[in-house]
């Protein structure tokens, strides 16, 4: 059997980032949708359909309010994307065997690692951003403006404890969400791989690339919806006043909200990351060919 060709760390980061970046871009609206239903007050009459909020915010406020947050996001999501890919292909030639196969508990474990990579070195302190301008914007009167000077002086006011924050439950939502995302996607690729008599270090179609792409985010979606939800309102401002660490967020929101709150914006991310595992993924591996 031909050696398995071994992927460029450089070009793993390049095809990582430039996929981050452009799933950014297109699906930032679910995510701003997602975000703002899971800071919503419970009391609010305000609609929970993800569409009908989109539809409202941009009517009453312009479309460009849909984008609130999203430079900080962006750029947030390419250095994620590049460290998660970069962290996840390091570690999976670590764990590979002889044949350059990666078993399913390895590719989850592979997969667990990038994704505590990546949460420390990019997610909590974009998110954190993220979530206060788009937390910020809901008050009468917002402290921050659009554009890069707005994210800048977000960025001092929270300080390095502010943009470290939700530090726990972001590490815990990225870990399990790579966990599941990439260990999913690795376990079909293989699989249709095996079926199809196809070379291990050959790609899928884009087609094929993007429906196992979609398929990780949906399982992902559901299995970590609940640790999303704490991460968001340990995010948003004036949080540090109301709960005091992440199982008291865990708590209160649970008796005080109910056991469905922690799926409160599962539409949005879904919408979202359906669109971003098909994306990304398809992206990934084209730029990876492009590069090799």
């Amino acid at each position: 059997m031909a050696e398995k060709k071994k992927i460029d760390p450089i070009n793993s980061f390049i095809a990582g980032g430039t996929a981050g970046a452009i799933e950014g871009v297109i699906t930032y609206p679910f995510e701003f949708a997602k975000t703002r239903l899971q800071l919503v007050d419970k009391s609010s009459k305000a609609s929970r359909n993800p569409l009908v909020l989109i539809y409202n915010t941009a009517k009453t406020q312009g479309i460009g309010s849909l984008y609130v947050g999203c430079p900080a996001f962006v750029v947030g999501n390419t250095v994620k994307a590049s460290v998660r890919f970069l962290g996840y292909d390091s570690i999976k030639k670590l764990l590979v065997d002889k044949e350059g196969k990666l078993s399913g508990p390895r590719g989850v474990i592979a997969g667990l690692g990038a994704g505590l990579l990546e949460s420390f070195v990019a997610v909590t302190p974009f998110e954190a951003i993220k979530t206060a301008l788009i937390d910020d914007k809901q008050s009468a009167k917002p402290k921050y403006q659009s554009g890069a000077f707005s994210s800048l002086k977000c960025v001092k006011d929270l300080g390095i404890k502010g943009l470290y924050a939700g530090l726990l439950p972001v590490s815990l939502r990225q870990a399990s969400n790579q966990a599941v995302r990439l260990g999913c996607y690795n376990k079909i690729k293989t699989t249709i791989q095996q079926v199809s008599n196809t070379p291990i270090d050959q790609p899928l179609s884009s087609a094929f690339t993007f429906i196992v792409g979609a398929f990780s985010g949906v399982v992902t979606v559901y299995s970590t919806m609940p640790i999303d939800t704490v991460k968001t309102r340990m995010q948003a401002l004036g949080a540090e006043k109301q709960y005091s660490s992440t199982i008291d967020c865990f708590v209160k929101i649970y008796k005080n909200e109910g056991i469905k709150t922690f799926w409160k914006g599962a539409t949005p991310r879904l919408g979202r990351l359906i669109l971003s595992g098909g994306i990304v993924f398809t992206i990934y591996e084209k730029v990876l060919v492009i590069l090799n």
